[in-house]
This record gives structure tokens, sequence and C-alpha cells, in this order.
């Protein structure tokens, strides 16, 4: 009999495992992003060509990593407004600190890489451990990275070093590289948050961090930790932003804050904390990218497109802010007591 409580239990956590891609925030992406498909086939048929979506992928994959990176942080119910320094600081590092020079170039990441890790202790330890609010911790610490920016390049951009430029800009069997790194790092993210103790718990912990401190769960360093990872997510991007871009600037990082957000609403990710869709993100990423090169082709300015990503935010708000049937709220109950026995 309790052979049998066990297996029905696992069987539970398989079918839930299976079937947890065909979320509300799954199906409203991919449907969003099929329309839109067909929308630019038919009124802007060059924003899907071959050549388009070669020189669009690269970007759409810098918006999938910094959005994931920006999910850990929203999965527990906080902001990170260090996006844009996070990012930009990556770049310049990469870029003048070797100075053209391929044999510099290992050091200069290794660096950026401990700067991210820096940065993400110090917002998780304001905020996770000393429970500052996030969004006033977060811009402080945007600040002291954009300092560091400015006394590594003096505002001045500088060309990538070759290696970087094959690395990041290149292309294998026709995709460019960045979105092999992207997919790399959703397969990462997807597996340590819906196969592992340490995802469910930390999904756990976003969803009530009361009941997972009662549980004698360690919510603070799970917070903490949420920090430090978001920033590797940016470094990883501002280091392959520098290899895409030949001469990127000091302030790279300033246009993907708003996108990062947008793609995780997008993707159904609750604003107030709580389980995270990874893959949702990814295609939320895409589908915003393919709105701008679609806006870019029909005449609408450059200047428009944060408007154009302010208006997907808020279309993501307003899908996942409506009620939904008793039956689904039921379903959303079950999965959620089903986390609770897990934990």
């Amino acid at each position: 009999m309790a052979q049998t409580g066990v297996t029905t239990h696992r069987q539970t956590w398989g079918q839930a495992a299976f079937s947890l891609p065909l979320t509300r925030g799954f199906v409203t992406v991919v449907v969003s992003t099929i329309a839109l498909l067909v929308v630019c086939m038919i009124f802007a048929p060059s924003s899907v060509s071959a050549g388009a979506l070669a020189r669009s992928l690269p970007f759409a994959s810098i918006i999938a990593i910094v959005g994931l990176g920006q999910m850990l942080v929203v999965q527990q119910g906080g902001f990170d407004l260090s996006l844009a320094g996070g990012v930009s600081l990556a770049v310049v590092i990469t870029t003048h600190m070797p100075s053209g020079n391929n044999a510099e170039l290992l050091p200069a990441v290794l660096i950026a890489l401990g700067c991210a890790v820096t940065a993400g202790l110090a917002n998780g330890i304001l905020v996770g451990m000393l429970r500052l609010n996030a969004i006033v911790a977060t811009i402080g610490m945007n600040a002291l990275l954009y300092s560091a920016v400015f006394a590594v390049s003096g505002g001045v951009p500088k060309t990538t070093t070759p290696l970087m430029a094959i690395i990041a800009g290149g292309k294998t069997l026709g995709v460019p590289h960045a979105v092999y790194f992207a997919l790399a790092i959703l397969i990462i993210v997807s597996f340590v948050l819906k196969k592992t103790a340490a995802g469910r718990r930390f999904e756990a912990i976003g969803a009530n961090p009361l009941a997972a401190q009662a549980a004698g769960l360690r919510v603070r360093l799970y917070q903490t930790m949420a920090y430090v990872f978001a920033q590797l997510h940016y470094c990883i991007a501002g280091i392959l932003i520098a290899g895409i871009t030949r001469e990127p600037t000091a302030f790279q990082g300033d246009t993907l804050l708003l996108p990062s957000v947008a793609v995780v609403v997008l993707a159904g990710t609750s604003l107030l904390g709580g389980r995270g869709f990874p893959i949702s993100t990814v295609i939320a990423a895409f589908f915003l990218n393919q709105l701008s090169q679609f806006a870019l082709a029909v005449g609408v300015p450059y200047s428009a497109q944060t408007i154009i990503q302010a208006l997907a935010l808020v279309f993501g708000i307003g899908v996942y802010s409506l009620r939904w049937s008793p039956k689904a709220r039921k379903r959303a109950q079950l999965s959620n007591m089903e986390e609770k026995d897990y934990v």
C-alpha cells in the first residue's frame, strides 16, 4: 500500500514536469509569437527574411539571457535595476582591458565575472540579509557600477578583440553563436529550477517566504543567491555584446532593462514571486525582438522602441491580471499544494 502511494506521488510529479510548459504564459506567448510572424510575413516580409533573422537573433539571445537573470530576481519578489550597469561594466572590461590583444581576453573575462559576483553579493546582502527595498538597493548599485564603467572606459568606446568577435559574433552551421549561448543557459536554468531540490525550494521560497522559513529553509541565502546569479547572467550578456558589436559603447546595458522585465512578465512569472518559466521567457525575448524589427520595417522610428516595449509590458500585466476560471484556479491550488509537499 505504501509502495502504491509512493508510485502515485512520483507519477504526479512526472506528469507535472511533463506538462509544465503548457502553462497559461507558455500558450499566450507562443500564440502571440505565431500571430506576430504571420503579420510580419504579410505586412513586412523583409523582417522575417533569412538575413534579417540572422542579424536579429543575436540580440534576441541577449534579451533572453538578461531576461532569465531578471526572472530569478522576480521569482523572489524583487527587481534588479542594476542590470544596465552590470551589462555595461562587462562590456567595457572585455573591450578596454585587452585593448585588442587576444592574450589578455581571458583575464578580462575572469575579472568581469568577479565583478559580477561582487555586485550580486552586495545586492543580495542589501536586499536578502538587510531587508532593504530591492528597487532602492539596486538603483544605488547601478550607480556604483556605472562609476566603475567610467573609471575603466572614460566613456570612450573601444574595438573588441578579434577572438571575442569570433566567439560571440561568429556562426556555426549558419546559426549565430549567441543563440547557442542562450540555449545553453536556458537548459541549465530550466534543469536547476525544475529538476533539482534546490530549484524547487527556490521557487517555494519566492511563493511564500514566511512559510518556507517556518519549514526550515534558508530563505535569506536563496534570496541573496538570486541576485548573484542574475548578475552573472548580465555579465555573460555584456561579454557577448562586446563580441557581437564591433565597437560597443559604455551604455550598452541601458536599452536592456525594460525588455528584461517585459519578457519575464510576458512569460507569466508573477511579479509577487514564485514559479518561473524559463522556456516561455526565451520565447518572449524572441517575440519582443521581432516586434521591434517589425516596427522598424514598417517605418516606426527607433526612438519609439521604448514605447513598444512598455506596451508589451502592459499587455503582459493585463493578460495575467485577468481572473482565471474556477477550474484553472483549482489546478493552480493543487500545484501549489504539491510544491509544499515536495519541500
